[in-house]
């Protein structure tokens, strides 16, 4: 099976109202979507989405022709395109795509994966105020969902302790709660400097005394050193590395024993070929593994397979923050959007990763 052509394009939807992400210090008025097609000669065709792909077309040349099974000779091309240029992980999730419907298998099968379910944990977008997080909290909690992942980014992190001390006292210890501090990495435009150690721990500290089930990007994503003495000095779980680009990064991460839940997105850095490998390696030094997953509902479902299938994740991030963030914005180049069922994403057995497009409005939100 040859590929005989690689189409990559472009999809915006207007947002309105604007979402107010918390790692964002600017409304955002659009969504942003990238669309692989992997096409080949036996008419079948690969699904894949994430990151730009910004300059491929002079890549293309390196698959085209080429067996559409030989995945790792094809990871190891994304692996020097991304030295050299962009990240183009997309065209991996394709691949995968591609090869579970060659096999006429799910992706979480051919990963060697024992089921295809696994839990959902809501992932929050926007800083509310204390009251109106409870409110949605509470809802999640009805929803089924076992946990709930809230955003600090308020300024003052006694005021983002606030909103959480309100969760709690509404719910109590019915829904586990992560926390997401957005100290890792910055928008291009937001010039504020990360947290240093010394002003992380006080936090983490608070974060125990609520009963938080892990810290996530508490420093710099390259202060390896002060995120292990960090994981050294208190007993909440320390979580990380969601925009990490390189695998050998996050293989130092796991060496170091700098984090105790390891977030990689398959969609944005090494593909389900990559991750597959950092998977073993991080269940194996007894690390969480359970990725990132805020591109769109198609990264879900590739994070979902291979988390399924490699992982010892006891949940997985579904970002999911009505009405801010409804399904239909973020599942918006799906035929269905992906629905957690009580708190559970339920990957069926169809053949690959069970895409379907909506290609009408895909034709609607095309851009050059």
């Amino acid at each position: 099976m040859k590929i005989t052509d690689i189409e990559v394009t472009h999809h915006r939807l207007p947002l309105d109202p604007p979402f107010n992400a918390s790692w964002d210090t600017r409304p955002r008025t659009q969504f942003s979507a990238t669309i692989v097609r992997v096409h080949t000669d036996s008419g079948l065709t690969g699904i894949g989405s994430g990151d730009e792909m910004i300059g491929f077309e002079a890549y293309k040349p390196l698959f085209i022709g080429q067996d559409a099974l030989s995945l790792e000779r094809h990871f190891r091309i994304l692996e020097n395109i991304q030295f050299h240029g962009s990240r183009c992980w997309p065209l991996d999730l394709a691949l995968w795509d591609l090869a579970g419907k060659a096999a006429n298998q799910p992706v979480w099968r051919l990963l060697g994966g024992a089921s295809g379910r696994i839990r959902a944990y809501a992932s929050s977008g926007t800083l509310r105020q204390p009251q109106a997080l409870a409110d949605q909290a509470e809802r999640f909690l009805e929803q089924g969902f076992p946990a709930l992942k809230i955003r600090f980014h308020r300024g003052d992190w006694r005021d983002d302790i606030k909103a959480l001390e309100a969760v709690r006292a509404r719910l109590g210890n019915r829904l586990e709660l992560m926390v997401d501090c957005n100290q890792g990495w910055r928008m291009p435009w937001d010039a504020a400097p990360p947290w240093t150690l010394k002003e992380a721990l006080p936090v983490a500290r608070a974060l125990e005394d609520l009963d938080v089930f892990w810290m996530e990007e508490p420093l710099h994503r390259g202060d390896v050193k002060g995120m292990a003495a960090l994981r050294s000095r208190v007993d909440i779980r320390i979580a990380g590395a969601e925009m990490t680009r390189e695998l050998h990064e996050l293989r130092s991460l796991i060496e170091a024993r700098a984090l105790d839940v390891l977030q990689p997105d398959a969609a944005l850095v090494g593909g389900i070929s990559g991750l597959r490998r950092i998977a073993t390696q991080a269940v194996d030094a007894g690390l969480i593994f359970t990725p990132h997953t805020w591109t769109n509902g198609l990264g879900v479902l590739a994070n979902a397979h291979l988390t399924a299938a490699l992982g010892n994740a006891p949940f997985l991030e579904y970002p999911y923050d009505p009405p801010e963030w409804p399904l239909a914005a973020r599942d918006f180049m799906l035929a269905e959007p992906l629905q957690a069922h009580k708190g559970w994403l339920d990957l069926g057995t169809r053949p690959g990763l069970g895409i379907a497009l909506d290609e009408e409005r895909l034709n609607q939100t095309r851009v050059a």
